[in-house]
């Protein structure tokens, strides 16, 4: 025990050290991006079942209030259908299956699993059937890594790097998660909301009344503006993950850097919007993400200042 206690950990936060274990986290990212919006879809459907099963709160919506026996006979079915279909569906967490091809199968070895030199060794393709590897695994471990390098940058190359490295990697995870389904899972908001306000009751990002009067604003305020426009307009603004991300950020930087934020993510992403209109590529519903807006403007912040960013948008 003495021995691990006189171990001399600084090289894991000089640059070289930062950037290998960012490339390692980007790595995981990429796990966490693919697996755990199917891990939410199983848990949904799995409720949907045990609802269908029971039927609770049916007789609310018939309008004498009975359940016909054919209703019930077709409700009950597909309840046993889609709890067959997921019992028969492979265990799935961040942790099983290993690694593996999505089109063959193929369960990836070690030296097929080194963040970005893999993907540049295999050439891009899988080393038993000669699928593609998208270009997308290798440039989110490099692009992790270089988050943790630029903590180091902002912050200093010590142990506080490691902790705001997290925190980017976290808003890059989430960004890739909203950008493909349009959900900011429960799951890594809250986790970093309430890191956030830990971090700052011990003393290593802003002082704790700032963390917590950023997440009340960062909720309440966007919240406010999402609710007067709903009343408005008719027309839903943006779901409930947006306030909870503006919440989290608002905790690890405080009230200050709220305005700022909302800011420059609602001008990146109008601009990205427009784009994505003129060429035609906008999705089901011709709207776009807002998470990985806030996520980005939330980087910008942090690195930059709210300060600077306010006056170089003239503010």
């Amino acid at each position: 025990m003495e021995h691990l206690l006189d171990l001399d950990l600084s090289p894991l936060w000089s640059p070289v050290g930062l950037l290998l274990f960012g490339l390692c986290v980007g790595s995981f990212i990429n796990v966490v991006v693919h697996r755990l919006p199917m891990m939410m879809a199983r848990r949904w459907w799995s409720d949907t079942a045990w609802q269908l099963e029971g039927g609770e709160g049916l007789q609310a919506l018939l309008p004498d209030g009975a359940e016909p026996e054919m209703l019930r006979q077709q409700r009950q079915q597909l309840a046993l259908d889609l709890h067959e279909r997921l019992q028969a569906l492979p265990a799935l967490n961040l942790n099983h299956p290993r690694s593996h091809c999505p089109a063959c199968g193929h369960v990836l070895r070690w030296t097929e699993n080194i963040p970005v030199l893999s993907w540049l060794f295999l050439r891009a393709r899988c080393s038993a059937c000669g699928a593609p590897i998208s270009l997308r695994y290798p440039l989110v471990e490099l692009a992790t890594g270089l988050l943790f390098v630029a903590a180091g940058l902002r912050w200093g190359f010590e142990p506080v790097a490691l902790l705001w490295g997290a925190w980017a990697a976290m808003l890059l995870a989430m960004s890739l998660i909203d950008w493909d389904t349009t959900l900011l899972p429960d799951s890594m908001t809250l986790p970093l909301l309430w890191g956030g306000l830990l971090a700052a009751l011990l003393g290593w990002t802003v002082p704790v009344t700032q963390a917590l009067w950023g997440a009340l604003v960062g909720f309440g305020g966007l919240w406010a503006v999402v609710w007067l426009f709903e009343r408005a307009t008719g027309k839903q603004a943006m779901g409930g993950g947006d306030l909870k991300l503006l919440a989290a950020l608002g905790a690890w930087l405080g009230p200050a850097a709220l305005l700022p934020v909302v800011f420059l993510a609602s001008l990146l992403g109008a601009v990205v919007g427009l784009v994505m209109k003129a060429r035609g590529s906008l999705r089901e519903g011709r709207f776009v993400p807002f998470g990985p807006f806030l996520a980005g403007a939330g980087l910008v912040v942090a690195w930059v200042g709210a300060e600077r960013v306010l006056a170089g948008v003239g503010l």
